[in-house]
C-alpha cells in the first residue's frame, strides 16, 4: 500500500513545483510590461486602468500594498485622452528624475520618499509661499483632491522642488496639475494652473 501512496505524493509535488515554475514568471513578467510600456499609450493605459493597487487612503497604505508599484486610478475610471495629455505634458519635466513619468504607474518606494520628504523639509517663509500659492493655483487645491497618499507624496516632491530646483507656485501647480490620479476625463492639455 505505501507503494500506492507514493506516485500520487510525487505526481501532487510535482504539480506544485510547475504551477510556481509557470505562474510566477507570468506575474513578474506583467508587472514589468506595464512598466516597460511607454506612459500615455494605448499598451500601457490597458495595463493600468484594470489595475488595483492604488487606493484613495492615507499615507499607510504605501506599505500595506503587497505590489512594487502603486498603478491605475483611485477615484474615477481612467480616461485614455486624459491619461494621454498628462503623459504627453510631464514630458517637459523629464530631465527632473524625481516627478514620474506616469501618475498612474508609481514605484512605492518613490512614494515613501517623498511622504518622508514632506515630513522632514522644513520651508522658508518665502518658500512656504510658494507652496501655498501652488495650492491656490492648482486645479485640486492642492496635490491631490483628498489628504490620500499622493496628497503627502506630492506634497513633498513639491517641496524637494522648491528647495532644490527652484520652481515657482506656478511650476508646481502644473506639476501637480499633470500628476493628478484621480481619474477621469479632465483635460490635461494646456493645464498651466490659472
Amino acid at each position: 500500500m505505501k507503494s500506492k501512496k507514493s506516485p500520487y505524493i510525487i505526481i501532487g509535488a510535482a504539480i506544485v513545483v510547475i504551477a510556481a515554475v509557470v505562474l510566477f514568471p507570468l506575474q513578474s513578467g506583467s508587472s514589468a510590461r506595464v512598466i516597460q510600456a511607454a506612459a500615455g499609450s494605448e499598451e500601457k493605459f490597458a495595463l493600468l486602468s484594470g489595475a488595483t493597487t492604488n487606493f484613495c487612503a492615507g499615507p499607510q497604505i504605501v506599505d500595506a500594498v503587497e505590489s512594487d508599484r502603486l498603478q491605475g486610478s483611485c477615484c474615477s475610471a481612467m480616461d485614455m485622452h486624459a491619461y494621454a495629455e498628462q503623459a504627453e505634458g510631464l514630458k517637459k519635466y523629464d530631465s527632473i528624475d524625481i516627478i514620474p513619468s506616469d501618475p498612474y504607474d508609481i514605484p512605492k518606494e518613490w512614494a515613501r520618499e517623498m511622504i518622508e520628504e514632506d515630513k522632514t523639509i522644513v520651508l522658508t517663509d518665502e518658500q512656504q509661499k510658494i507652496y501655498d500659492d501652488a495650492i491656490e493655483m492648482s486645479h485640486e487645491g492642492g496635490p491631490c483632491c483628498c489628504k490620500c497618499w499622493r496628497w503627502y507624496a506630492y506634497g513633498g516632491l513639491a517641496k524637494k522642488l522648491i528647495t532644490e530646483n527652484g520652481f515657482t507656485a506656478e511650476d508646481v501647480a502644473n506639476v501637480w496639475n499633470l500628476s493628478d490620479g484621480c481619474g477621469g476625463a479632465g483635460h490635461a492639455e494646456g493645464m498651466e494652473p490659472t
